[in-house]
């Protein structure tokens, strides 16, 4: 238990490493795109600067303008910009013309530009136009548009009646000029986090949940005499008391069954004295009361002790085939003569589809399995299956018995042919030494039934009673799995 961090503060962890990342990528994401902003207003500014410079002729710095000359001015005027000797390859042009206001005319012949490059067509229909806008401002939003990619663009401009001119503006709208983006790396940080935040939490919970299905499973497959688990300090905590919940029962079961058994032991020696002393009485029906006094005492400890072997749960489950183990016990009955049947369950019909093969639909039988697989302890059930035959034989003459099963639940029934008795008065025989009223001249103390309930427990299942077609039907409920 040391060492380990109580879910208060895993919890003011799990908000702290929260809002510590959330700040961290918040900062990376926003100063990424204040930074792109101002990469993407540099542009515009620039662009703003290389318009009057192509107008005035003056020199802007961090941008090239150069007069074209020889074959690079014939295939400029010609439209071939294609073929220019600095054209990239491939080549992708992109020709516009802006126009410019002179009050309210507009001279469509103000600036043509053609741009170059070797990865795609700008999309000029983004840039914000309306005759009243200035064809500064959209020469400046073109080179906004251009640093908005990651290309190395090549720009020609003619203005007015200007010869074409080369402008090299790659320091401000080239993809050497962009800023570092660290939104992705900010986005995928945020995931991650996320990831990890998500798995700790899920990991916490989980051991909480493995630890209920392994406790609530303890019934059915068994389970240490102590569990350990990992997790934060409340599971542990929760765990050691569970332990010590198992011990103390353990040891309170324990200590009743060693007196009961040495109750049995030491009454050995006086009921045997006192059956030779039974055996001097010349009176034949106080001997025979005697002795029957003495059979039913030692037969109540005996009964008593069984069931209190039954709720130690010690035998280790395993693997077994229930179908086996019903048939052997009614085996078992029917080689001393009793009146036990086993009774097959009959098959289930289905319908069928049309095919190829079977233009007409149908039914078709389906049965179940010959071997009913389960993980179960052989001699509680054996124990709990021979009562419920021994109180069907007591109280309805004969036991029909049968076994069923679906993907979750194993299924012994067990039906009397009418003992007087209802399903509602069978339920209140499940406490121990409870007995029914048409008892008084069958043998028993009242502990068959409670050992049927407290098998069933143990195997995650449970006892039922229905009023059947001759009498009363008992199902002992499985859980296969």
């Amino acid at each position: 238990m040391k060492g380990r961090l109580r879910l208060r503060s895993l919890s003011a962890l799990w908000v702290g490493a929260a809002l510590v990342v959330g700040v961290l990528c918040s900062a990376l994401w926003f100063q990424s795109t204040r930074m792109w902003q101002d990469h993407l207003d540099r542009a515009f500014s620039a662009g703003l600067e290389t318009y009057f410079a192509l107008e005035n002729g003056h020199r802007v710095t961090g941008v090239t303008i150069t007069p074209l000359e020889g074959a690079d001015l014939v295939n400029a005027e010609a439209g071939r910009f294609e073929r220019m000797s600095d054209a990239p390859r491939p080549s992708y042009v992109t020709l516009l013309s802006l126009g410019e206001t002179f009050g309210a005319t507009t001279e469509a012949s103000g600036i043509k530009i053609a741009v170059l490059s070797n990865l795609l067509q700008y999309k000029v229909a983004e840039i914000e136009t309306s005759e009243r806008t200035a064809a500064a401002l959209e020469f400046a939003g073109i080179t906004r548009l251009l640093a908005t990619y990651c290309s190395d663009p090549v720009i020609y401009a003619k203005f007015r009646d200007d010869d074409w001119r080369r402008i090299d503006g790659l320091a401000y709208w080239g993809c050497d000029a962009a800023p570092r983006d660290y939104r992705l790396l900010a986005a995928m940080i945020a995931v991650l986090s996320l990831g990890i935040l998500i798995t700790h939490i899920g990991n916490t919970t989980e051991a909480f949940e493995t630890f209920s299905r392994v406790l609530r499973s303890r019934n059915v497959v068994g389970g240490p005499d102590s569990y350990e688990t990992s997790g934060p300090q409340e599971l542990s905590e929760i765990v050691e008391a569970v332990n010590s919940y198992l011990e103390f029962e353990r040891t309170q079961l324990s200590k009743r069954a060693i007196v009961l058994s040495g109750v049995s032991h030491d009454l050995g020696t006086p009921a045997t004295r006192l059956r030779l002393r039974a055996a001097l009485i010349e009176d034949e029906t106080i001997r025979q009361k005697l002795e029957a006094d003495i059979d039913q005492m030692t037969a109540l400890i005996e009964s008593v002790l069984t069931f209190t072997r039954s709720e130690l749960n010690s035998e280790e489950p395993r693997e077994l085939s229930l179908t086996s183990l019903v048939e052997a016990v009614v085996a078992d009955y029917q080689d001393t003569g009793q009146p036990v049947s086993i009774i097959e369950n009959s098959p289930k019909e289905a319908k069928t589809g049309r095919s190829v093969f079977a233009p007409r639909s149908g039914t078709v039988a389906l049965f179940e399995a010959s071997k009913i697989l389960m993980y179960a302890r052989p001699v509680a059930l054996r124990r709990a299956i021979s009562n419920l035959i021994d109180n069907a034989l007591k109280y309805g003459r004969r036991a029909s018995v049968s076994v069923s099963s679906d993907a979750n639940w194993a299924i012994v029934t067990v039906e009397d042919e009418g003992g007087g008795s209802s399903a509602a008065e069978m339920m209140q025989l499940l406490e121990p030494f409870e007995r029914g009223e048409n008892t008084h001249n069958v043998s028993g103390f009242g502990l068959g039934l409670t050992i049927v309930a407290t098998v069933a427990r143990q195997h995650g299942g449970e006892v039922e009673f229905e009023d059947g077609h001759s009498g009363v039907r008992a199902k002992l409920r499985l859980r296969r799995s």
